[in-house]
């Protein structure tokens, strides 16, 4: 259960950041999927996701 809270914090974060997370690179990689649903626009950036937590293990385990 708290991994899907986790989740479903960094699906915000990633919507409410996607214009300077895509003129960086990210939410462009194969497996973030955008569509449209009621009339608003929704991002689920699984790939991105994966490779952010990646990056913060790395750096976790570095300190």
């Amino acid at each position: 259960m708290r991994w899907l809270l986790i989740f479903l914090l960094a699906c915000l974060v990633f919507n409410g950041l996607q214009g300077w997370l895509g003129r960086i690179g990210l939410g462009r990689l194969p497996g973030d999927f955008s569509f449209r649903l009621g009339g608003r626009e929704w991002y689920l950036p699984l790939a991105s996701s994966l490779v952010l937590s990646l990056l913060g293990m790395l750096i976790g385990m570095v300190i």
